[in-house]
């Protein structure tokens, strides 16, 4: 009997590297904060979701046709669920970064990321003890 990483895991690894990128795109935004006309991003997890689960969202696919050109990996795409996000309060300057909410958001991925983090490892202490057959 063969054993599947992707099924084994479920979508817990999906979660993590979610919550990863997810917190890059929040980070950038808090540092954004006072740049003007900055406008703020979030991932839509419900969007992320959907397009892993029907597997029907493949991203952004390019190829490099001259050496100069930059490489696309690690570039989160709009199709993936990278949104604009609509601030409570309009900004004069045009910004859409609220901090104290940006820093919420955050702080809830972070919680996220260790519940995701917590979920992932107590499969892998499951794998391991049914190796080791205890």
């Amino acid at each position: 009997m063969s054993l599947s990483f992707d099924r084994a895991l479920g979508i817990h690894e999906k979660a993590l590297a979610f919550r990863a990128d997810r917190a890059g795109v929040l980070a950038n935004n808090i540092a954004n904060a006072d740049t003007p006309n900055y406008q703020a991003r979030d991932l839509d997890f419900s969007a992320v979701l959907e397009a892993q689960q029907t597997g029907g969202d493949q991203g952004f696919q390019a190829a490099r046709t001259h050496a100069r050109h930059l490489d696309v990996e690690g570039f989160i795409d709009q199709a993936a669920g990278l949104r604009y996000r609509m601030p409570y309060q309009a900004s004069v300057d045009g910004n859409t970064v609220e901090t104290q909410a940006e820093q919420a958001r955050y702080t809830e991925n972070a919680i996220d990321f260790q519940a995701s983090f917590t979920f992932l490892n107590s499969k892998f202490k499951g794998l391991m003890t049914a190796l080791r057959g205890d």
